[in-house]
């Protein structure tokens, strides 16, 4: 998941990002780069924005449900993350993590614990990876910033003719002294990264650990 985020420049580009549904908030169509649409829309009861990519592209579809929701293939992930341990992983229904994420001086290092919901639509083949905090499971250090206010959902949509629609939602509260208008101006990174990272991962040579 993810890639998780940032604060300040260097932080905006590290952490990838989380998802529930925001009643009433309607995504802002900001930019399109690399055939990567993204999106943005104010975060009920916070100053910080939330995120959204999506791209298609012609992959194998089962592949791509390796990357997405699987503990054994995290190689894509954002390179910023200094340590992963999975705490629980149940394949196609479960996983739990535990991320260090390493960033540039003057920040403090950041750590989050979450768990990942994963689903498959029976009928549409639709995959849905649903990740949360993971509170009260593993102890706060004294040389972290533990992250708390957190949600990402990713949807991998199966088309015809072997493409595959692949939606990247999100946010993520930096916690600290990070000013919210810096960080809304790199919010945009988060889905970007994430999906670019993914669809080069996707559609190279190296397959996918099952």
């Amino acid at each position: 998941m993810k890639y998780f985020p940032f604060f300040i420049v260097a932080l905006t580009v590290f952490l990838s990002t989380g998802a529930n549904n925001l009643r009433g908030q309607t995504w802002n169509f900001v930019k399109e780069k690399d055939g990567i649409k993204i999106f943005t829309r104010t975060e009920p009861n916070s100053s910080l924005k939330a995120s959204k990519g999506e791209v298609t592209f012609k992959a194998n579809l089962e592949k791509v449900n390796l990357l997405v929701g699987d503990a054994k293939n995290i190689d894509w992930w954002d390179k910023n993350i200094s340590s992963v341990k999975v705490l629980n992983f149940e394949r196609n229904k479960n996983i739990q993590y535990y991320i260090v994420y390493s960033v540039s001086w003057p920040l403090t290092n950041r750590d989050l614990a979450l768990e990942a919901l994963i689903s498959t639509d029976p009928v549409t083949g639709v995959r849905t990876v649903l990740a949360k905090p993971l509170l009260k499971v593993v102890p706060e250090k004294k040389d972290l910033v533990r992250i708390k206010k957190y949600w990402q959902k990713w949807t991998v949509q199966p088309l015809e003719n072997g493409f595959v629609h692949v939606t990247l939602e999100g946010f993520i509260d930096p916690t600290g002294n990070v000013p919210s208008w810096l960080f809304n101006l790199f919010v945009t990174e988060t889905p970007y990264n994430a999906l670019h990272a993914l669809r080069t991962r996707a559609l190279s040579d190296k397959p996918a650990i099952k």
